[in-house]
């Protein structure tokens, strides 16, 4: 009963914090509506004996990829008006997407019953070392390039925030190196009790 109670309270706060996600205005309460998501996603796993999963999760998305985001998002000059009319004008293409994936879902659903069942019982394995087993043997390629995907985004998140701006000086390493002895120090004689006026 307790279990019960759990399951459904994380799975409609899940639910709901996935919704604001896609509503919200502000993409900064966006990012943090999906930390919520991802916490509710990692009590679903302890409810289901994945402890390790529940951990990676929390680990890896909310401590990584989910705070890359919120810097990502916060260190953009993001102008929300043309955010609201880009959304406006994609919003017909993207309720196409949703209505396949959810007719994809919808199909999977009704007729898993007649599918078979591939995925052999393992009780005598604990679930971290059965997700090894599945993950770098079968999915060996996905999960490679699964780092190759966050490895481009790491780089575009990298390129955006580097942009130009003014009255900013920059680090010139070949001027820096190009420079003589006599341009970079200079000796002086100092009497006790005054200092050096700067030019």
């Amino acid at each position: 009963m307790i279990e019960s109670l759990f399951f459904y309270l994380f799975a409609s706060i899940t639910c709901l914090s996935g919704l604001m996600v896609i509503s919200s205005r502000n993409p900064v309460h966006s990012v943090l509506f999906l930390i919520l998501a991802f916490f509710n996603a990692a009590g679903l796993f302890v409810l289901l004996g994945a402890e390790f999963l529940a951990m990676l999760l929390v680990v890896v998305y909310v401590g990584a990829v989910a705070v890359l985001f919120l810097f990502v998002v916060m260190m953009l000059d993001i102008n929300y008006a043309e955010l609201r009319d880009g959304f406006q004008r994609y919003l017909p293409l993207g309720l196409g997407v949703g209505g396949l994936l959810l007719i994809e879902i919808l199909f999977v659903f009704f007729n898993s019953e007649n599918m078979p069942q591939t995925a052999p019982v393992l009780n005598e394995v604990s679930n971290t070392r059965a997700l090894g087993l599945v993950l770098y043997t079968d999915y060996i390629y996905l999960f490679q390039l699964a780092g190759l995907i966050l490895l481009v985004a790491m780089i575009g998140a990298i390129t955006l925030t580097l942009r130009k701006r003014e009255n900013v000086r920059r680090q010139s390493i070949s001027k820096q190196n190009e420079r003589s002895r006599e341009e970079s120090i200079e000796i002086v004689s100092v009497t006790s009790g005054s200092g050096i006026r700067s030019k």
